[in-house]
């Protein structure tokens, strides 16, 4: 999945305006261009977001739970608007991709220690799955990426940014036991998006080890797949961190199932040919995040 801030920004404002004229208005922009912003947004979640009848706009209920992890990407990216002078510091462009697990946890945490250290450097952030981020890096259409990695090309620079272990997670609502295979079996299973690791190593899980046919639905939004898996559509292997909140609140709990795919491991990669000291510098302060995060 891939999406922009600019969309991302629209989508949260037209829910608090509760009007595509007005959104466009504060946005500076035209109707048109709302309409097809959150026309591409609704097609990369493969849901709508909004209902429209006669004028109004009302949000629909994926709508309503994709909205407060909206505001929180929202609300990451606001916190390098304001930009002071550093003086001995030139103004700069970092452009920055991270997985949406990234951004669902310490990202703000990130921005904020990057705006302390380089208060006239702006971000320009990017969305998206790792092996999409990979090609953007190499490319170099990013600067600094976190992600699946390492990156085994010589041009790029990987830094440990440590490991996600994964847990399998049901809502309450789904009678135990769901300790043995063929307990999970019974129920759909959601998982990680197509060709990503955690899909491939569950698909291969169940096929190996399951006589039957396992019904696997893969996901390129892990926070619609956490809503999914509260709703109890299916039983779901997922990162800890994404979950434990929901799992300390009652509104889903660890299966016991023994078996997980191997923990994500994440690096901070950037590209080394030229060299850019405040991109290594960026990429130094996402490790001293992570690590207090962990």
């Amino acid at each position: 999945m891939s999406w922009t801030l600019k969309q991302i920004e629209t989508f949260v404002w037209v829910a608090k305006l509760g009007s595509f004229r007005r959104t466009a208005e504060r946005l500076g922009t035209t109707q048109p261009n709302i309409s097809v912003r959150i026309a591409d947004l609704e097609k990369e979640f493969g849901a709508k977001l909004f209902d429209r009848d006669a004028g109004s706009v009302a949000l629909t209920q994926t709508g309503d739970v994709l909205l407060r992890y909206a505001e929180r990407v929202l609300s990451a990216s606001e916190e390098l608007s304001a930009q002071s002078s550093r003086a001995g510091e030139e103004p700069g462009l970092l452009r920055l991709g991270a997985t949406e697990l990234v951004a669902q946890t310490w990202l703000l945490d990130y921005l904020r220690a990057l705006k302390a250290e380089y208060q006239n450097v702006d971000v320009e952030l990017t969305v998206d799955l790792s092996v999409n981020l990979r090609g953007s890096l190499v490319d170099r259409s990013l600067d600094l990426a976190f992600l699946n990695g390492p990156i085994s090309d010589f041009n790029i620079d990987n830094l440990d940014l440590g490991q996600v272990p994964l847990v399998w997670v049901a809502a309450p609502t789904i009678p135990p036991p769901l300790r043995r295979i063929e307990h999970l079996a019974r129920h759909t299973i959601l998982t990680h998006a197509r060709h990503t690791r955690p899909y491939v190593e569950v698909a291969t899980h169940f096929r190996d080890h399951w006589i039957g046919r396992a019904k696997i639905v893969s996901s390129s939004s892990l926070a619609a797949c956490v809503q999914m898996t509260i709703a109890g559509l299916g039983v779901a292997t997922l990162p800890e961190p994404l979950v434990r909140e929901h799992v300390s609140a009652g509104d889903l709990v660890e299966t016991g199932y023994p078996w997980t795919p191997a923990p994500l491991a994440f690096t901070a990669s950037y590209g080394h040919t030229p060299a850019s000291r405040m991109v290594r510098r960026a990429a130094e302060i996402a490790c001293e995040v992570a690590r207090r995060r962990t």
